[in-house]
Parts: C-alpha cells; sequence; structure tokens
C-alpha cells in the first residue's frame, strides 16, 4: 500500500518533468502574491514567472489553477514560490488532499474539482501556449473551459500545446481553438543542444560532405545535416534539425563530443573555419572561442600520451556455425557482439517478443578467408604503411581497394555447401538479412553502431554468399577504421562474424532506448524513434522520425515530433528493398503499439541485469520482432 502511494505520488509530480525547473532564489520564492485572478500585462506575467533554461532555450512559464466549483476562478499561480500545483492548492487551503488522492482526484477523474495546466512562452515561435501534464486525462470539454477561461483573463491570444496522442485527440475538434505541436516549436528553433559537452579543435565548415572531403578527428565539423556515418571528431554542429535518435547523435554522446543544432551555423562560423576554438555545448545556449596557447599545449600533451590498445575478445578455435537459440551473450568472441546478445534476449523467451530465426558464421571462418585468400600479409602491409597512417585520403582509396580484394576472394566450398544447406532447409524461398556481428563493437564506451554493413532481402545462392563478403568486407569500412583507431581498439584483434537472418518486412520499425537520453533525471521513461516501413532510414538520421516518449509510471505517452519522412522502404520482390512515396496521415505509432514497445524494452532491459538498452525493433502485423538489443552508453 505504501509502495503504491509514492508511485501515486510520483506520478502527480511528473508534471514537473514537462518544464524542468532551476530552484527559486530565496528572495523569489518569499515575495510577491501567491496568485493572480488576471494576467493583464507582461510585466504581471514576469513578476510570477519561473524560467527554464533546460529546455535548449528560455520558457518562461507560469502554473494555473482553476476551480470548477467556484465559477471557474483561474488562479495564475506564483510559480517562484510554488513548484508544483498541488503546493498551491494545499498552501492556499483550497484543498488538502495530498498523494495518490490528490493525483487520482485532479488528473484521472473526469469529475474533478481542479484543472491544472501550465501556461508557457514558447521562445522559439514567439507564443504564448498552455498545457497539461501528458499523464492527464484532461477531456475536451475541459481543454475548451481552460482555453476560454485563459481567453477572457489573460493580456495576449494563447494557443493549446497537446502533449500526448490523447490530448491531440480531444483538442482536435474544438471550434476555434488555436493548437501548437512540439514539432512546431522545433522548427523554428534556432539552437539544440544533443550532446552537452567540452570540445577543443579546428573549425571546418563543410557545405557538402562526400567521399572526397577528409575529417580529421581533431575537428569540430559545420554540417549542413546529419551524415549517415561519421568517425569519430572533436565536435559536431549541423544546421538544420534531425532526430536525435541517429546513429551519429548517439556516437557524439559515446564520444564525449560537443553535439548541436545551430541554425545557420555555416554563416554564423565562417570566421571561425579553419581556427582552433573551444567549443561547449550548455542547455541553454552554447559558447564558441578562439583557443589560447595554453589549451593547445595542454592538448598536445594528452594527445602524445601512450595508452594500451583495447584487444576485443575473440575465440577462433570454434568453428560450429550456430543458430540463435544456441547462442549467450557471454559468445560475444565467437560470433561477435549483435548475434550474441540477440541470442540471449531468444533464449529469455519473453511474451510477445519474436526474435527472427537466424544462424550464424563464427570470426574463425573471417580469418580462415583472410588466410585462404593470402590477404594476411596485404593486411599487415596496408596497417603498416606510413602513407596509410598519416594520409586519410590515401587511407580511404587504400581501405576502398582492400574491400574489393576481400569481396573478389574465394569461400571455401565446404563454408558454402554447408550454409546454402542451411538457408534451403530453414528459410526456402524467404529473402534473408546478412548482418554484421563483430567482436570490435558493444565494448566500454564504444558502441560501434552504424559502422558496419548489413545487406537487407538477400535471394539466391550466389547472391548470399556475395553478400557474406561484403559484411566480412566492412571490417575495413573507413568509418570503423577510423572509429576504432581513434578509441585505441587493435585492429588486428578485430573479427567479423556473419548473422543470416530471416528478413522481416515491416509496418513500422526503429529504435528504443531505455532511459530518456536527453534528460538524465527522466531515467523511468522509455525514448521511442520510429517511421513507416523498414527502420534503416530512422538510425541513419536522414529525416526527422516520430519522437515519443512513454513514462511507465504514468503510461502516458508523449509526442514530440510526427514523422518527416515522405517515402517508406520495403522488400523488392527481386531482392533487396525498394523506396516508394507515403502520403496521407503521418502518425506511426497508436498508444497501444508505444506500451507494448516499452514494456518489451522493459523485459529486455532485465534480462541484461538492468543495463540501459539501444534496441532495434521491427513491428509487422501487429507482432514485434526484435533484431538488436545493444548497451547504451551515454557519454561522459
Amino acid at each position: 500500500m505504501k509502495q503504491e502511494r509514492h508511485r501515486g505520488l510520483i506520478a502527480c509530480l511528473i508534471f514537473l518533468s514537462l518544464l524542468p525547473c532551476a530552484p527559486a532564489r530565496a528572495d523569489e520564492a518569499t515575495t510577491g502574491a501567491r496568485s493572480l485572478p488576471a494576467i493583464k500585462t507582461q510585466a504581471e506575467f514576469d513578476t510570477l514567472a519561473r524560467i527554464n533554461t533546460d529546455t535548449g532555450y528560455a520558457l518562461p512559464h507560469v502554473l494555473f489553477v482553476i476551480d470548477r466549483r467556484d465559477k471557474n476562478k483561474i488562479y495564475y499561480v506564483n510559480s517562484k514560490r510554488y513548484r508544483f500545483h498541488k503546493d498551491f492548492v494545499n498552501g492556499t487551503y483550497l484543498s488538502l488532499e495530498r498523494g495518490q488522492e490528490f493525483f487520482e482526484n485532479n488528473y484521472l477523474k473526469p469529475n474533478r474539482r481542479f484543472i491544472m495546466g501550465t501556461l508557457a512562452y514558447q521562445t522559439p515561435i514567439k507564443r504564448f501556449a498552455f498545457e497539461f501534464w501528458e499523464g492527464d486525462t484532461v477531456s475536451t470539454d475541459m481543454i475548451k473551459l481552460a482555453a476560454d477561461v485563459i481567453k477572457q483573463t489573460f493580456f495576449a491570444p494563447v494557443a493549446f500545446k497537446p502533449n500526448s496522442s490523447r490530448q491531440d485527440e480531444a483538442s482536435a475538434n474544438i471550434e476555434g481553438l488555436e493548437r501548437v505541436t512540439q514539432s512546431d516549436i522545433a522548427k523554428e528553433q534556432e539552437y539544440q543542444p544533443l550532446n552537452l559537452a567540452h570540445g577543443l579543435g579546428r573549425i571546418h565548415i563543410i557545405p557538402k560532405l562526400d567521399d572526397h572531403v577528409e575529417i580529421g578527428f581533431n575537428e569540430i565539423l559545420v554540417l549542413d545535416e546529419v551524415p549517415v556515418n561519421l568517425p569519430p571528431v572533436a565536435g559536431i554542429i549541423t544546421t538544420k534539425p534531425s532526430t536525435p535518435l541517429s546513429h551519429i547523435n548517439l556516437l557524439a554522446k559515446s564520444w564525449g563530443v560537443p553535439n548541436a543544432y545551430i541554425k545557420n551555423a555555416n554563416e554564423l562560423f565562417k570566421q571561425y573555419d579553419g581556427w582552433w576554438v573551444s567549443f561547449d555545448t550548455k542547455l541553454g545556449n552554447y559558447e564558441i572561442k578562439r583557443a589560447n596557447l595554453d589549451q593547445l599545449k595542454e592538448y598536445q600533451k594528452r594527445l602524445y600520451e601512450r595508452h594500451d590498445l583495447i584487444q576485443p575478445r575473440a575465440n577462433l578455435e570454434v568453428t560450429s556455425i550456430a543458430t540463435l537459440a544456441e547462442q549467450r551473450a557471454r559468445m560475444v568472441d565467437v560470433y561477435g557482439a549483435k548475434s550474441a546478445n540477440l541470442g540471449e534476449v531468444m533464449h529469455a523467451h519473453l511474451p510477445g517478443i519474436v526474435v527472427p530465426n537466424g544462424f550464424t558464421i563464427p570470426i574463425y571462418y573471417y580469418q580462415q578467408f583472410i588466410k585462404e585468400n593470402k590477404l594476411e600479409d596485404a593486411i599487415y602491409e596496408m596497417l603498416n604503411d606510413q602513407k596509410f597512417v598519416h594520409d586519410p585520403a590515401y587511407r580511404r582509396e587504400y581501405l576502398t581497394r582492400m574491400r574489393e580484394r576481400i569481396q573478389q576472394g574465394q569461400v571455401s566450398t565446404s563454408l558454402q555447401t554447408e550454409v546454402l544447406k542451411r538457408a534451403h532447409a530453414e528459410f526456402a524461398g524467404k529473402g534473408l538479412f546478412v548482418r554484421s556481428s563483430s567482436n570490435a563493437e558493444d565494448l566500454p564506451n564504444f558502441n560501434g553502431a552504424g559502422l558496419y554493413t548489413t545487406v537487407p532481402n538477400v535471394k539466391g545462392d550466389k547472391e548470399l554468399i556475395e553478400a557474406i563478403k561484403t559484411v566480412w568486407a566492412s571490417l575495413w569500412n573507413f568509418e570503423a577504421y577510423e572509429a576504432r583507431e581513434r578509441t585505441g581498439i587493435d585492429h588486428s584483434k578485430a573479427f567479423m562474424a556473419v548473422l543470416i537472418q530471416e528478413g522481416i518486412n515491416a509496418d513500422s520499425a526503429g529504435v528504443m532506448i531505455t532511459t530518456d537520453p536527453y534528460d538524465k533525471e527522466n531515467r523511468e521513461a522509455i525514448y521511442i524513434s520510429a517511421k513507416r516501413g523498414l527502420g534503416i532510414k530512422v538510425v541513419e538520421g536522414q529525416k526527422i522520425a516520430e519522437q515519443l516518449i512513454y513514462s511507465p509510471v504514468s503510461q502516458a505517452v508523449r509526442v514530440l515530433t510526427r514523422s518527416a519522412e515522405d517515402s517508406l522502404l520495403t522488400f523488392d520482390e527481386r531482392g533487396g528493398v525498394k523506396e516508394i512515396p507515403i502520403t496521407g496521415e503521418r502518425v506511426v505509432l497508436n498508444d497501444e503499439a508505444v506500451r507494448r514497445l516499452a514494456h518489451a524494452a522493459a523485459l529486455i532491459k532485465r534480462v541484461f541485469g538492468g543495463k540501459e538498452q539501444d534496441i532495434e525493433w521491427v513491428f509487422m502485423q501487429g507482432q514485434i520482432y526484435i533484431v538488436q538489443s545493444r548497451p547504451y552508453i551515454a557519454g561522459s
């Protein structure tokens, strides 16, 4: 019983997570009126408003309470004095309800006495909007009532900002109600911190990122959009907003480098191009300054310090091709991280979750292939070529030639026979995903997301063997080499296993993280990014995906953005994937689907001992499929 009361109290207070706030100063908390019955001027609003900068921009806001028993009287609360609605209601003796009773009577019940929300000045769009905690089951009539009362008592026009699918639906058809969404706000946002950190590096403005642009590990990049792949760098600035769950944004967090969207950054920082600068991303703003001599000396000192190479575990003795059902997480040194972790999830037999069947070629066969095709000496020569080490352009070309040599190699007849025998017996007529599963990923402070290659929807014997070589060759992708090099991973101990798995076409797909990656205090949340069709472009981050946060305490779904995708990927009948246009409604997941995914995420997190997980999922005909689970690395 005590636990239930505690959970209810926590849920009651969650509205604070909607508008994170800094503690009020002592003088602010003890001066001024408790509330006002109307706000007639900007000065009166400023007198009551508390200002947060945790949102990435200044957000002045005032709590409000409407008492339905007292002729819909509104109280604009002194929000410097009262941090929560319950504090004001109890402190003014309007009600002495507390804990679970207060929560249920004022956020859940339709016959509630109080309507409680927040009125904020949304700086990016330069207008006022009122909103409710995402777990509030506020009805259409209540939203309309609040809008009418605020209109009569507030000095400026006020729109409504829905914070959940329920509130979005409840307000959709209210006549005369102006609405703004989080997506609308993001469109006008001039700055969004994606990872809070300090960096020192050379500004490099890149109008178009292609294979001819060389990137140094000591550079702070200014990019027009988030790229598909990127080697570790000193900092990232993009001039266009993108999904925070793109691989690059997640990798930036694991690298511990500053990362932000800054509108018109290419023009703003033109004067700094080529300069060494210090770059700090903060909640409300950023700071760029030209680096001084002391900073550069300290940087050089750290650069020349020797560090022991990280040597990934590798077991080259095991030759057994194993099904996913036969694998466990501890077998990463044989079957690679992706495959071994999926085996662990499959072994758990989690209700409502399916891991598509598959089998894995262990890392032994990659090494055998390299030996049989006499590539060992070629790789050794490449890694010890001084021009390769010191010239990035030459290194990129050399790695391309190495991948081509691997692709031209011959797979042993015995391995081909065994692989095709299994594929025919278990997956006759089905498209297969041929997936990378390296032992050089999901290491401490290095997750390797998006570095290696997966070949989707493979059909045909010849195509399957070629896809295996493509995955082996991807161990030497330029981005993969650069990431290992800058993390200090021994390339000679990096090997590639190959997971051959039943392909699942997707109604929708995406990624989810078992914590809120952008709010450390919101640990219980599940952050979900989704798109229609196959999820390949979600993790690439080329278009804004649908983004949602699910709160297990309140069971509320908060919509951050709807999908900006104008096409989806689906299986091509001839093999591979094809792109088809999307028109009409952009909603990807309903609340039920979100809750099912969140439940699946919680179960998977439990499988891995409570460690936060970065999970790739697929929805097809109502079934949840899990296709990857890796440790989530939040960065420093």
